[in-house]
Formats: C-alpha cells, sequence, structure tokens
C-alpha cells in the first residue's frame, strides 16, 4: 500500500504558525555562532566592541526573552509533528524519514559548517522517543519531569564541583579548560578568526574540531536531554489540543501569563546573577544553571500560549499567513540560514565573521526574516512543498510528490 504525505488541507494552520515563528526566532542565538568568535555565545564580553552598554543591553534582552526558549518551543514542535506523523504512518515509514533527517543534520554541521546543528539531536532524539508513541501524556509528563529533575541536579553538581576549591586538581583542570574556552587569549581568539575568515577548506579544518567535539560530548551530555524533555512536552501537549489552537481562549491567557511569569522571572534572575558574578563560568555558563530548564521552558509555553491566541482570535492575518508558509518550509530555512551565514561570514564568503558588533549582528538576522518570509510565501504560491521538504518527502516515502502547482 502507497502511503502519502500528509496533503495542503489536511494541515494544522496554528502548528505552522509555531513553527514559522519558533525556526525564525531560533536565528536570535545562532547568530551568536555564526558572527561572533565561538566564546561568545558563553560569554557576554566576547564582541562588546566599542558599544559596551549596547551590547550588554542587547546580551540581556536576547538572554533572558529568547535563549533556549526558540530552541525548547522548536523541540516541541519536533515532538507533537512526530506524534502527527506517527498516528497515521508505519514504524517503517518514521524510522526512514529519521535516518534522512540525519544525513540532512550531518549536512547541516560538517558542509554549510554550522557547529551548532540541531538535526543530528532532533535525529536520535526520534528514534528514542518511538517507544514511548502510545504513552499517555500523563506518563509523558511524569517522564518529562523527572529528566528535568535528574539534569538539573546534575548542573548544580558540576557548578559546586568548579566552585569547591577543595575538589582538587582535577577540578581545577576542568575549570582552567572551561575558562579557556570561555575567554581565550588574543593569540587564539586570533587564530580562531583567521582560519574561520581564510577560506572554506581552513573554516571546515577550524569546524571539525568542534564538530567532534559536539557529537562526542555536548549532545549525549546536555543536548540530547535537553531535546528529549521538550519533545515529550510537545508529544502531550499536542495530544491534549494545546498545539492547534482548540483549547479555549482563558485556557491560552492562563497559559501565556504564567509561562512568561516564570520565564521572565527565572530568566531574570539567572541573568543578574551572571552580571553580579562578573561571567564567571559557573554562573553563566547555562548548563551549570539548576534553574534553567524552568526558564526556558516558562518562556517557550508563553509563546505558545501567545501564538495560539493570535490563531484562535484570527488577529493579524498577513502575519500569521507569512509565518505558517515559513514553518511549511522550516527545514528549507533552518538549513538556508546555515547556508547564508556561511555564506556571509565564513571565507567561503565574506568572512566577516568578527568584524560586526553584538548589536549589529541582528541587523543581519532582520535582514533574514524578511527575506525568509517573502520567499516562503512567494515558493509555496507555486509549488506544494519547500525544497528540502519535498526532497525528504521523496527520500522518506521512495515516491516523489507532485510539487509544481
Amino acid at each position: 500500500m502507497t502511503v502519502h504525505a500528509t496533503p495542503e488541507n489536511a494541515r494544522i494552520e496554528a502548528l505552522d504558525v509555531l513553527r514559522g515563528f519558533a525556526v525564525l526566532g531560533i536565528l536570535l542565538l545562532n547568530i551568536i555562532g555564526f558572527g561572533l568568535p565561538s566564546s561568545a555565545y558563553f560569554n557576554p564580553l566576547e564582541g562588546i566592541g566599542t558599544h559596551p552598554e549596547i551590547n550588554l543591553a542587547v546580551w540581556r534582552s536576547v538572554d533572558i526573552l529568547f535563549e533556549g526558549a526558540m530552541r525548547g518551543l522548536f523541540s516541541l514542535l519536533f515532538g507533537a509533528g512526530m506524534a502527527l506523523f506517527l498516528s497515521s504512518r508505519s514504524a517503517g515509514i518514521f524510522f526512514r524519514r529519521n535516518v534522512w533527517l540525519l544525513v540532512f543534520g550531518l549536512v547541516n554541521g560538517w558542509l554549510l559548517l554550522w557547529n551548532g546543528d540541531i538535526l543530528v539531536t532532533y535525529a536520535i532524539a526520534g528514534f528514542l522517543l518511538y517507544f514511548v508513541r502510545n504513552a499517555s501524556p500523563r506518563r509523558l509528563m511524569v517522564t518529562a519531569g523527572a529528566l528535568i529533575t535528574v539534569t538539573s541536579l546534575m548542573y548544580l553538581g558540576s557548578r559546586y564541583f568548579l566552585q569547591d576549591l577543595s575538589a582538587g586538581p582535577e577540578a581545577e583542570s576542568i575549570a582552567a579548560d572551561l575558562t579557556a574556552q570561555f575567554r581565550p587569549s588574543a593569540d587564539a581568539l586570533d587564530s580562531e578568526l583567521a582560519m574561520r575568515r581564510n577560506s572554506y577548506a581552513s573554516a571546515y579544518a577550524w569546524n571539525s574540531t568542534l564538530m567532534i567535539e559536539s557529537y562526542t560530548f555536548v549532545l549525549p551530555l546536555y543536548l540530547l536531554p535537553d531535546a528529549l524533555i521538550m519533545m515529550l512536552i510537545g508529544i502531550a501537549l499536542f495530544r491534549l489540543g494545546v498545539l492547534n489552537a482548540s483549547r479555549s481562549i482563558a485556557f491560552y491567557v492562563r497559559l501565556c501569563v504564567a509561562g512568561f511569569a516564570v520565564g521572565l522571572l527565572v530568566n531574570g534572575y539567572e541573568v543578574q546573577r551572571a552580571v553580579q558574578s562578573g561571567f564567571d563560568v559557573p554562573n553563566t555558563f547555562a548548563y551549570m544553571q539548576p534553574t534553567y530548564h524552568f526558564g526556558r521552558l516558562g518562556m517557550a509555553l508563553g509563546y505558545v500560549g501567545g501564538v495560539m491566541l493570535l490563531c484562535k482570535l484570527l488577529w493579524l492575518p498577513s502575519l500569521r499567513a507569512a509565518l505558517a508558509a515559513a514553518g511549511r518550509m522550516a527545514l528549507t530555512n533552518y538549513l538556508t540560514q546555515s547556508l547564508i551565514c556561511l555564506l556571509i561570514f565564513t571565507g567561503a564568503g565574506f568572512g566577516l565573521v568578527g568584524q560586526l558588533e553584538r548589536w549589529a549582528l541582528y541587523i543581519v538576522v532582520a535582514v533574514i526574516w524578511m527575506v525568509q518570509l517573502a520567499w516562503s510565501a512567494w515558493w509555496l504560491a507555486r509549488y506544494r512543498h519547500g525544497p528540502i521538504e519535498w526532497l525528504w518527502r521523496g527520500l522518506t516515502y521512495n515516491e516523489w510528490p507532485k510539487n509544481h502547482r
């Protein structure tokens, strides 16, 4: 029996709008990794330039409002999409789809030189989540809560381990390594920027080191649990009807207010503590804050409530249509962001990494947003699927869907 992709008239608009919001929002964080030295994502003093007050204000705003939340929102939606996909597809189709997602992630990381790629993590998480596909929303939430507890305790333990001067030479060595990554010497910084700017080959060589570290350390220890927590919650929320704008207006108002209240309180506290510590590693590195998951989950749920209200009340139809188009082409737009930034910031193009201050990078973000919103609408007026989505569907089903309108 031939299994076909979801037809256009069966799509859930609210999910597409939320996905478009998330894929654009994730660039607010990724642009730091593309446009500044690698230490800048964790060290707000990097790229502070000639406008320190403006750059620190930008860092505060982005860290409080978006850091972790956009990735969390993206993960919620991946979980929801997985539940929706599995509701009418076989295991073989699902696993083939995930294998190709893994391939796209490897292309993004190794060829487009984005060492912050999330697709490989999502593919691995998808394989694991298949085994809880039939779990009840309650069980999914309990499992996510258990993971939040375990990882938060791990973050707290690693923080105190580094702060405990009596922990011995091993702790001092780890602290020194982390400090070198957070605050590299002038020579190390110059060497990194030279490799990233010189040519595609030199940028590839520099990126390869980070990719290996990411796959062997960062992904299993931090990124995978991070994604699993949000995906479990995303599946539960989808089954409870939260992500398709089918709950009451009062429900979404409460979700929005409560989510933002928790998120802003926790994230504001974490930012203030980082500032007071002089941006030392234990108080600035996100994965050493035991409150981290609560802040980002609160903000993500706040955004869910806000976007669902937008859809339910039929407000801003032009904006909703533009975001829905961007969401239907989320994979294409995500990979295109990497391609554009490859050309802007590395030696494969203009080599502008480290040339723009933190605040100026958000002008680049705004331009990319405008291009992607316009291009997504233009493309979908002529084709049924985004180019990468069409390729993904063809590879998944071994049957190329009709695309041109």
